[in-house]
Order: structure tokens, then sequence, then C-alpha cells
């Protein structure tokens, strides 16, 4: 018997604001010290009041514009009531029935709501006492959590949907959505039916990571499958993935809505979208990665390969961008295959190197643009590219001034031809073999005369000179 496996995704993205989601305590990600971002507000201390973030809202907003969502007019919090270590009011500021944003649609998933809520704080293991600590920085820290409708069938469509996501968050820069740090994960929603009707879910906890997402995903697929085939019952339940065992364990029974006992936040008044300009906000947002991928197809050339690469880093297409609009500025017509090749190889490999990003280098797209017109115009070879590349990574000088100053680059024909015309006279052998034929000789020829000038000549164009005096 067949078996069709359905999934769907809780996606949790901490948004980049300035403040918590319900303080005025910083939202600092880079904090080390445990416990220095916290107020009684997030620590929950009797008394104290919450007062919503706009900048948060906003956020959410934008994402729901960006993925063809609506805003709802009329929104509210909601009290989430579990009791867990990290939870210090022993329940969460979320939103169940009045989200900010219905609908939407990515990758041909379709997005049931985006909601905003506030983070737990963090768990932290002490090996050394064999005890649990926590770390309340990240208490109340906005939270954006998008729920899709059950229309993910693999886990590769599920990591593909999360990779997309995360993109755009990206480029709204509303999150960094890093898995590494916790700043996005997600809780996978995984059953299999022999039917089109639904089978029983099992909800997978805090995956966080592409490779948890995929490996979880179908290992949950394999583990209700073999189950169905023995004829035995499926039952519905929140599972955890154990990286080290490379499986899912049961962690307890699933629970309802009615088990968290949700009811409106009292301490949060309802709030209205229409505070915000939203055709404003929708005709400020940025060019997002699928268009853009497309237009640098169409207008640089690029493959699809390429085009996904330069775009899937907002700051080295940024870059690209740059450099290219210096390129053509002189040249309409220049391509900009070369300039991509060095940007995307040797620049990178100096980056990754030195353990430096965009924001950090010294090299400026001009200064790209004009190695990339020193290749193409043959005024410099590939070899001399990639050492004057590196010079420039060092200093931030510009490679014309790096070629003035160390002599690099011959551009004078006579120059060469002279060089060309001694090598003949000094190897009379040489010529001799390849006046009978032996093409060889020729090569050895042009070996000489790039030693004398240091390989500031192109091959192609000694070669040509070599023919004509010979």
């Amino acid at each position: 018997m067949k078996y069709y496996p359905t999934i769907g995704l809780e996606v949790h993205a901490e948004l980049k604001t300035r403040t918590k989601m319900f303080c005025d305590s910083l939202n600092d990600p880079d904090e080390k010290h445990p416990n220095v971002n916290v107020c009684p507000v997030c620590l929950g201390h009797p008394g104290t009041l919450p007062v919503a973030n706009k900048k948060a809202v906003e956020s959410v907003i934008k994402i729901g514009l960006a993925l063809g969502g609506m805003p709802n007019t009329e929104c509210r919090f909601d009290r989430k009531n579990y009791f867990y270590p990290d939870l210090p009011k022993a329940y969460q500021i979320s939103q169940s029935g009045k989200p900010i944003i219905s609908g939407g649609i990515l990758r041909n998933v379709k997005i049931n709501h985006i909601h905003l809520e506030e983070d737990a704080g963090k768990l932290v293991h002490d090996d050394a006492s064999g005890g649990t600590l926590v770390d309340f920085n990240r208490a109340s820290v906005p939270l954006m959590e998008l729920v899709t409708e059950p229309d993910i069938h693999t886990a590769e469509e599920a990591v593909a949907f999360m990779k997309d996501l995360q993109l755009i968050l990206r480029y709204l820069d509303v999150s960094d959505a890093d898995l590494e740090r916790g700043q996005m994960r997600a809780d996978a929603n995984i059953s299999v039916s022999a039917t089109d009707k639904l089978g029983t879910r099992a909800e997978v906890k805090n995956l966080n990571s592409f490779r948890s997402v995929f490996q979880a995903i179908n290992y949950e697929i394999k583990r209700q499958t073999e189950i169905l085939e023995k004829g035995e019952t499926v039952y519905q339940e929140t599972r955890g993935w154990d990286e080290a065992k490379q499986k899912t364990t049961s962690q307890r029974s699933k629970e309802e809505a009615q088990d968290y006992r949700y009811f409106p936040e009292p301490d949060l008044p309802p709030f209205t979208t229409d505070i915000f300009d939203i055709e404003k906000l929708r005709d400020e947002l940025p060019e997002l990665p699928a268009p853009r991928v497309a237009r640098f197809q169409k207008e640089y050339a690029l493959e699809s390969a390429q085009a996904e690469l330069l775009v899937g880093e907002p700051a080295l297409a940024e870059f690209f961008e740059d450099a290219v609009s210096e390129l053509r500025a002189d040249a309409p017509n220049a391509s900009a295959s070369t300039l991509y090749n060095y940007l995307t190889s040797d620049l990178r490999g100096l980056m990754n190197e030195a353990g430096i990003s965009f924001g950090y280098i010294k090299i400026k797209p001009e200064h790209l643009a004009h190695l990339a017109s020193l290749v193409d115009g043959g005024k410099i070879m590939s070899r001399q590219a990639k050492d004057m590349l590196a010079k420039m990574f060092d200093t931030g000088l510009d490679p014309e001034d790096i070629m003035k100053s160390e002599n690099i680059g011959i551009s004078d024909e006579g120059e060469i031809e002279a060089v060309v015309l001694a090598v003949i006279a000094e190897n009379k052998a040489a010529v001799d073999d390849y006046k009978k034929g032996k093409t060889a000789s020729l090569q050895f020829l042009i070996g000489k005369a790039m030693g004398i000038l240091n390989g500031r000549a192109r091959p192609d164009m000694l070669k040509e000179i070599f023919e004509k005096n010979l």
C-alpha cells in the first residue's frame, strides 16, 4: 500500500527591534552575560504592565505584505497558559483568535496566518554542577510565528520553504533569522495516510537547523509508515528530535488549544492595524529575492545558479550590482561574467580566509570593476589579476594604482616585439625546430619571452607576434 505524507510548518523568527516585545529592556542577541537585559516586566514581577512594541507589529505587517497576506483590521493579544522553567510569568503573551496577518503564499505553500508573541528564556545545562540554569535575556524578545497550511509533502519542500522565508526576512531587514543562534526555528506537524484524508499528526518541536528539519521529517514519515503497515495506530503527540540518536522521541501527548486555556490578555487592549499606513509600507517593500533573481538573469546574462548565489546573500548582491554599474559606466555593453568570477571565487576566498564580511573589506566595488576591465581589455592576465586582487585586499588600493607603482602589464606592443626578436635571435635551435614543423618549440619560445617580461604580456599576444616574425 502506498502512503502519502502531509506536512505543515510553524516557523518562529526573532525580530530585530531595539527593545523587547512588552518592555524597554534591550533586545540584544549578542549579549554574552546572562540576565543582563531584564526588568520587572519581562521577569513577570507582580503588578507590572506590558506595553506592546509598535515596531515589532510593523515588522510582522511587512512580512505579511511581502508574502501576499492581508493585515487584519482588528487584532488582540492572548494569554497562552503553561508552566515551564524558562517562562517567568507562567504564561506567554501570544495571539490566538485575532492574529496580525491572514493568508499569503510562498513556494505554492499557503499560509494560514502570521502572529506575534514573546519568546521564552533559555535553559543552560551546567555540566560542572549537573544542574540547569536559566538566562532570561531572551525572555519577551519579539517572536514572529508563521503557520502554514498542510501543503508540504516532502522534507525537501519543507527545507526549501524555510530557506526562502529566511532570505525574505533578511531582505526585509526584520530578522537575521540565524538558525545557529536560535533566531529561527520550526515545529513540523507530520502525518501519513493511505488516502486523501489526513492522518493523525505528530508535532516535532524546536527544529533549529535545516538539516534537523530534513532528517526529523524523513524519520517521522518512516516511523509512521511502519506503524500503519503493521496495522497499528499512530497517536497524536508532541515529539522531539534527538540529534545524537538521529530519531524523534515522544515527549508528551499533543495539547489542544483548550489545554493552554487561552483568553484575551487583560493588560493589553485590542488594537487595529489601521494605525499604520499599509499602502505606504507596501510601496516601501524592497525588491524581494525571487524577482531579483529573475532580473539578474535578464539584466546581467547570468545563469540561474549564478543569480541565486548572489541573491542568496544580500550584501554580496549589493556589491555585485555596484561593481557592474561602475563597469558599465565606461563600457555599457561590458560582460559581467569576469567580474562575477573574481567576486564569487577569488574575493570570497580572501574574505573567508580572513574571516571578514563585506562590511569590513577594504576593496570597493569600483576597484573590482576596474580589475575586471583590465582583464577583459587584455592589459593584465588572469594570474596577474589574482596577485593584484590580493594586494588590493590588503591595501584598499585601486588596481590601476598598483599597476603604475609596480610596473605591471604592458600596453606597448613595440616593447613586446623587441623581446620577441631578442628571444628568436638567442634560440636558433628552437627556431629551426619550429620551421621544421615542431610546434612545441613555439611554446618554448613563448615561455622564454614570458620569463623576460615577468608575465606582463598575454600568451595569445606573444604567440601572434612570434608567428609574424617567424
